[in-house]
């Protein structure tokens, strides 16, 4: 079965959700991924006919509302694993709220990055690692009552500095050890490791649920020299199924040829 694609709408910028659907979809992308800030400072705003009307017009578009990401970029002072108990709190619950979110609209995944949501405190590694399971572990009732997966991301310096590699990653998912909390991979955050990608993904492709495609250089797939060939054979030697989608951090030239020519090149790549 071919991997479908889809890509993330903080490319469009300002875009409202109808225009963005509509080029999403003559494009030829099956799926659009959400940050939930382009809508609204805090989820906890949308109404539920605004929410109806966001699933409706994606269904509309034939596209798949595949997850959220920048999970907790708004609103402010968020931390998951800050020694404020209150914090920390206002944290898990707002986690909740999104979680209502994803499921009311119809995204099957969460993806955590929110690197200033995760910094260390004083050095705080393992108090940190402690407190954000806790803070992941209140949330799962949430998840598996609204059939979403929560995936943890790997972010690497300068951006984070917790939980900067795979390896990291991998093993809070699986010390979680639930259905609902998995792992997504990054091809811009593989490249910062050792290993190639392709290994990356070999090794732990028996925990992936989602993947963001771009280049090393923060552009889209096809706008650098990063090799995508591996990347698509190790994704096919995984029989990864889960969607492919374009996350890009610099928005040069301008979205549509960033969402144009990232999807030219995965779709040659994938062949």
């Amino acid at each position: 079965m071919p991997i479908p694609f889809a890509i993330c709408n903080e490319t469009f910028g300002d875009w409202p959700w109808q225009r963005v659907c509509e080029t999403v979809a003559a494009l030829g992308y099956e799926g659009i991924e959400i940050a939930p800030f382009t809508f609204t400072p805090s989820v906890e705003d949308i109404s539920a006919e605004q929410r109806r009307d966001i699933r409706k017009v994606a269904a509309d578009n034939n596209l798949d509302i595949v997850g959220l990401h920048w999970l907790l970029a708004s609103p402010p002072s968020l931390h998951i694993h800050t020694k404020d108990d209150a914090v920390r709190s206002r944290t898990v619950d707002y986690l909740r709220h999104l979680i209502d979110f994803a499921g009311d609209i119809g995204a099957r995944v969460m993806i955590f990055g929110s690197p200033n949501q995760r910094r260390l405190e004083d050095g705080d590694y393992q108090g940190a690692w402690q407190r954000t399971q806790d803070s992941y572990r209140g949330v799962l009732p949430s998840l598996s009552e609204r059939n979403v997966i929560l995936c943890q991301e790997s972010l690497p310096g300068p951006e984070s500095d917790f939980i900067m590699n795979a390896a990291e990653g991998a093993r809070m998912v699986e010390e979680i050890n639930h259905p609902n909390f998995r792992f997504m991979l990054d091809v811009k955050s593989m490249c910062s490791e050792a290993q190639p990608p392709a290994e990356t993904i070999r090794k732990y492709c028996h925990l992936i649920e989602h993947f963001h495609a771009n280049d090393a250089n923060r552009r889209g797939p096809g706008f650098g020299d990063t090799d995508f060939g591996p990347i698509a054979a190790a994704l096919r030697d995984c029989e990864y199924s889960h969607y492919v989608s374009v996350e890009v951090f610099d928005y040069t030239p301008d979205p549509e040829t960033i969402a144009r020519e990232s999807l030219r090149h995965l779709r040659e790549v994938f062949a």
